[in-house]
């Protein structure tokens, strides 16, 4: 039976750049770093005692939490590993990884569906992450294959589809026959190191505005009048300040302050209703006492259209979670204010 064989993000060499310290760097030297390496060596029955010695001392660290989520997979025990992706999926949406490790847990199962659907909010949330769309274009050849073998019995003799059928199998040749369950390695659960996305290019900084020449009398202006490069409302200061006093709301927990930046048709990131994104926002802001999220190297490109696009290096630190992010703004004028009307993490 044709099966993808799909990527997993591994802890080797180090966590992804999405998954950054959330506990001291004294605290992760010790056992989390002696589970990392028992890992990469294969000693997974050690690797997962040291990695729970890690984690009674710090529940919340993502870093933790993945790297047990990784060893409980090669231990043949899915559904521990599907709960431990699944509730980093929760607390953290906008990092990548364990969505793209849930969609390769699903896909040993045969449960193509929800991988694909785990990957597509892996890709939403970081465009740009090549082991998902890697991995997504498996799924969607395994559920071709599905369909064309559907096809065939229902059509017996059909030539077209079944050079559809044997050009995917080409593609995705069939596993060997799986080795004795104790040895065994789950060819759709292989770990392979997948570096991290790359940072796309940082946007253009904007022109430099020059000043205006003298308008013209009305009696000589004969020429039709040139295509303005900006508004005069299209301030760099104001946009900026808007962006400010939103990561300021943030951390002051000001729940409705945070929401007021945001676009009457804001296009919320997964594509949710509204009302479930603000409910899903207002717990995560509200929950933590202490909240610091600073913007960092802002870059400011304006449009023709009237959008203003704001690509920054975003700093959040709570009681739980210290992560450091590239965030875009799509901001809109709306009368004296600009209010964010699409928002995406990594790209």
């Amino acid at each position: 039976m044709l099966l993808p064989t799909l990527r997993s993000v591994a802890l080797v060499g180090g966590i992804t750049a999405a998954l950054l310290a959330t506990v001291p760097a004294a605290a992760q030297g010790d056992a989390l770093k002696e589970a990392n390496q028992l890992f990469k060596q294969g000693q997974f029955d050690r690797a997962l005692e040291r990695v729970d010695t890690h984690l009674k001392a710090n529940p919340k660290d993502a870093r933790g939490r993945f790297l047990k989520g990784l060893i409980l997979a090669e231990q043949r025990k899915p559904d521990d590993a599907i709960k431990v992706f699944t509730e980093l999926t929760q607390e953290y949406p906008e990092l990548p990884e364990p969505y793209n490790n849930l969609a390769v847990l699903y896909a040993s199962r045969g449960q193509y569906e929800q991988a694909r659907v785990a990957l597509e909010m892996a890709i939403r949330t970081h465009p740009s992450y090549a082991t998902a769309h890697e991995n997504l274009g498996d799924i969607y050849a395994k559920m071709a294959s599905q369909a064309y073998d559907k096809a065939l019995q229902l059509e017996k003799g059909n030539a077209p589809l079944q050079t559809k059928l044997n050009l995917i199998k080409e593609l995705f040749p069939a596993s060997a026959p799986a080795a004795k369950p104790a040895a065994a390695r789950p060819e759709s659960v292989k770990l392979a190191v997948a570096a991290p996305a790359q940072k796309p290019a940082a946007p253009a900084a904007p022109p430099q505005a020059k000043a205006p020449a003298p308008a013209a009398k009305p009696a000589a202006a004969k020429s039709a009048p040139a295509k303005p490069v900006a508004k005069p409302s299209a301030n760099p200061d104001e946009v900026l300040s808007a962006v400010n006093q939103w990561a300021k709301a943030w951390s002051e927990n000001d729940v409705p302050g945070y929401f007021a930046h945001y676009a009457s048709d804001f296009k919320t990131p997964n594509g949710e209703s509204r009302g479930d994104w603000e409910a899903q926002r207002k717990a995560r802001i509200a929950k933590p006492r202490n909240i610091q999220v600073d913007v960092e190297s802002p870059k400011i490109v304006f449009s023709e259209s009237g959008r203003v696009t704001v690509t920054f290096r975003q700093h959040y630190r709570s009681d739980a979670l210290s992560v450091s992010s590239t965030k875009t703004l799509v901001m809109v004028r709306s009368g004296e204010k600009w209010l964010i009307q699409q928002e995406r993490v990594g790209s």
